[in-house]
C-alpha cells in the first residue's frame, strides 16, 4: 500500500514554530506548542514525523504539485505544452515567454515559496538532528539526517534549474537572515554536492533495511546517482548573469564534476541494489500500478497521497468523459502535453519505448455504461503513453488529483550518466557497456545484433558515441521532463528546439526524412470494441487493408501547422536567453528590495 504523508499535528506545530515569520509572508502559520527540539530530535520515531513534514510542501497546492511539476521542463525537443499556440499565461510558462506577474505563478503560495518551505523545515531538521540525534552511519538518526540533506537538495536542486541563482539558506531562518539577496549558483551546488556525500554514507542501500524498502524513502543509490547528476548540471551551461557558460569555479570544472559522477554512478552500477525492469512497458505499467517496492528501476519518488498531485491529472492518455471505465477524475483529464509529432517517426520501428512514449489517440464521450473507446487524433496531438489510467489498479474518484507519485530518478539515468561521463574521461569504448544495457531492454533478442551490438560499436569516436547519447536520452526519457535541463547543460537549447520546428514542418508537408510518413490511418476495434487497431503509423503502410478498416486522413487540423510549430517558443523569444523562469513578482514585492531579476527580465 502506498505509503502517505501523515503528520501529527504535535509534531508538526512543535518543529515548525521557528520559521513562524517566515511562514507569516507566505502562508498560514502552525500553532505553538511546548514540544521541544531536543525531545523531538533524540527521539527516532518522532524524528520522522519531523522529516516526513519536510516532504508536506511537495503536495501544497500551489506547489509541485499543481503548478511546478505541470510546467516545467516543457517546452524540448521531444515534448511540448499542447496548448502552445493558444496565447496565454499557461503558454507562457512553457513557450519561454514567463513574465514575473504570471497568474498562474504569481501567489504569496507558489512553488517558489514551497520550495523554501520544504528547505527551512528541512534545515530545522538538519541542525536538530545534528544537535541532538547523534547520527551516525548504521543508526536510525544517521538515516533521518541523511534523508533530511537529500531532501533539501532535491528543492535546491529544483530551485536552481528553474530560477538560476537563488538565495542560499542552509540554517533555519532568524530575523537577521529574513531577507537575502541571491547567491552564486556554484556555491550553492558545491554545498549540495558536499551535503550529499555526507547523506550517501548515512543512508541506507534500497531494501538494506525495513526503512528503504520503499521508493518513498530516500536509499543510498538514489543519494549517489542524484549526486552525480547535480554534478553535470553544475559543470554544464546554463545561462548566467552574464551569458551562458560554464562556472569559472574550478572545483565545477567538467574534469572534477565528470570523475565524481562517473564515480558515483559505478558504485550505484556496481552494487547491484537497483536494475532496469526487464522490460519497458513493464517498468510503466509499475508506476501506475503504483509499486513502490525499492530494488527495481525507480530509485526514488516524490510520494504523493491518493488525494494529492496530479501526474495522471496533467500528463496521462487524455480521456475525455468525467467518467469511464477507467477513471473518475474528471472531464477531459489527462493529454496537457504530450510527445511533438514526429518523435514517433524517430524511434526506430522495433524500439518498443516508442509505442509506449507516443499515444496517437485518446478515450472518447463515455455510453450510458460508462464504456469510453479509444479516438484517433490529428498529426499535430500527440499524448504521453507513460501515464495511463487504465494501467492503474485503483480507480481515481477525486475529481482534482489522482495520488500517483513523480518518479523523480531512475535507474536508466544512472547507466547513461556512466554512458557519458566514460565517453568524456576515458572514451567511447569505457561508455558502450552502459549504453549496451540501455538499449538491449529497448529491442527483441532477434533485433539485438543489428540495434544493439553493430549500432553501438560503431560508435568509435568521441563526438559519435556524444551524439548517440543525446538521442538515446531522447528515447528513454520523453515524457519525464528532465530533457529541457540536459539540454541546457549540453549547449544545445535553441539547437535543438530549431531542429525540432524544421523536422515539424518537414512533417506537415511529408518532406525531408519524414517523406515517407503514410497520410492516411486506417483503424477498426479490436473484440473488446475499445482498443484501436491502426494500420498506417508506420512508415511504408500505405496499401488499403481492407473493407473492415475506416479509413481517416492523418495530417495537421485546426491551426494552421506554421502557427503550432512556430508556439515551440515565442517567436521573436531567444529561448537560450530565457533558460530560467523570472522570480515572481510578489516574492520581488516581499523581499525588501535584496531580490531581482536577470536575463533581461
Amino acid at each position: 500500500m502506498k505509503h502517505k504523508i501523515i503528520i501529527a499535528g504535535l509534531i508538526i506545530s512543535s518543529l515548525f514554530s521557528s520559521c513562524q515569520q517566515f511562514e507569516d509572508d507566505y502562508l498560514e502559520t502552525d500553532a505553538p506548542s511546548t514540544l521541544k527540539p531536543e525531545l523531538i530530535f533524540s527521539d527516532a520515531e518522532l524524528a520522522k514525523g519531523a522529516i516526513d513534514g519536510i516532504k508536506v510542501p511537495f503536495a501544497e497546492t500551489n506547489s509541485y504539485r499543481g503548478r511546478f511539476l505541470p510546467y516545467y521542463g516543457l517546452n524540448t525537443d521531444v515534448e511540448w505544452y499542447n496548448a502552445s499556440q493558444t496565447a496565454g499565461d499557461k503558454a507562457d510558462l512553457c513557450v519561454y515567454d514567463a513574465k514575473p506577474s504570471n497568474t498562474e505563478m504569481n501567489t504569496v503560495n507558489n512553488a517558489y515559496a514551497m520550495m523554501y518551505l520544504g528547505i527551512e523545515r528541512a534545515n530545522i531538521c538538519i541542525e536538530g538532528i545534528r544537535k541532538y540525534g547523534n547520527a551516525k552511519p548504521g543508526t536510525e538518526m544517521g538515516q533521518l539526517l541523511g534523508e533530511a540533506l537529500t531532501l533539501r537538495a532535491i528543492y535546491y536542486a529544483d530551485l536552481l534549474k528553474s530560477w538560476g541563482d537563488v538565495p542560499a539558506r542552509f540554517e533555519p531562518i532568524t530575523t537577521a537572515t529574513l531577507y537575502l539577496p541571491k547567491s552564486n549558483r556554484d556555491v550553492i551546488y558545491k554545498q549540495l554536492i558536499e551535503d550529499l556525500g555526507e547523506a550517501s554514507t548515512l543512508v541506507a542501500w534500497p531494501n538494506e533495511t525495513s526503512y528503504t524498502n520503499t521508493v518513498e524513502h530516500v536509499n543510498k543509490a538514489f543519494v549517489k546517482a542524484f549526486r552525480a547528476r547535480l554534478a553535470l548540471v553544475a559543470s554544464g551551461y546554463q545561462q548566467y548573469p552574464d551569458g551562458v557558460r560554464r562556472s569559472n569555479d574550478p572545483e565545477l570544472s567538467v574534469a572534477n564534476m565528470y570523475a565524481l559522477a562517473l564515480k558515483e554512478s559505478r558504485e550505484v552500477i556496481q552494487s547491484g541494489s537497483a536494475h532496469l525492469e526487464s522490460t519497458f512497458e513493464g517498468l510503466w505499467r509499475k508506476y501506475n500500478e503504483e509499486v513502490t517496492t525499492a530494488g527495481g528501476e525507480s530509485l526514488w519518488e516524490l510520494p504523493f497521497a491518493d488525494g494529492r498531485g496530479r501526474m495522471l491529472f496533467t500528463f496521462a492518455v487524455k480521456h475525455t468523459a468525467a467518467q469511464d471505465q477507467f477513471q473518475a477524475n474528471g472531464a477531459n483529464r489527462g493529454g496537457v502535453a504530450g510527445p511533438l509529432p514526429f518523435v514517433f517517426y524517430d524511434y526506430d520501428q522495433v524500439d518498443t519505448r516508442r509505442d509506449v512514449t507516443c499515444v496517437p489517440y485518446k478515450y472518447g464521450t463515455a455510453n450510458a455504461n460508462f464504456i469510453a473507446k479509444q479516438e484517433l487524433g490529428t498529426l499535430d496531438t500527440w499524448y504521453f503513453g507513460k501515464y495511463r489510467y487504465e494501467w492503474m489498479k485503483r480507480y481515481v474518484t477525486s475529481t482534482n488529483d489522482d495520488g500517483v507519485n513523480k518518479m523523480y530518478m531512475r535507474y536508466a539515468e544512472v547507466l547513461l550518466i556512466a554512458a557519458e561521463t566514460a565517453n568524456e574521461l576515458e572514451g567511447p569504448g569505457a561508455a558502450m557497456p552502459y549504453l549496451k544495457e540501455i538499449r538491449r531492454r529497448a529491442f527483441s533478442a532477434a533485433d539485438q545484433a543489428v540495434k544493439v551490438e553493430n549500432y553501438v560499436n560503431n560508435l568509435t569516436s568521441k563526438e559519435s558515441m556524444f551524439n548517440a547519447l543525446v538521442e538515446e536520452n531522447k528515447y528513454e526519457f520523453t515524457g519525464e521532463m528532465e530533457r529541457k535541463q540536459n539540454l541546457i547543460r549540453w549547449n544545445l537549447l535553441k539547437v535543438k528546439l530549431d531542429e525540432a520546428k524544421q523536422k515539424m514542418a518537414d512533417l506537415s508537408t511529408r518532406s525531408g526524412a519524414y517523406s515517407t510518413v503514410p497520410t492516411t490511418l486506417y483503424y477498426k476495434y479490436k473484440s473488446d470494441n475499445v482498443s484501436l487497431d491502426v494500420y498506417g503509423l508506420n512508415r511504408g503502410e500505405t496499401t488499403n487493408p481492407g473493407s473492415t478498416y475506416s479509413s481517416v486522413v492523418w495530417t495537421w487540423t485546426g491551426t494552421a501547422a506554421d502557427t503550432k510549430i512556430n508556439s515551440l517558443y515565442k517567436p521573436g523569444v531567444n529561448p537560450d536567453n530565457r533558460q530560467f523562469w523570472p522570480i515572481w513578482q510578489v516574492f520581488l514585492d516581499g523581499s525588501n528590495g535584496q531580490l531581482k531579476n536577470d536575463y533581461g527580465y
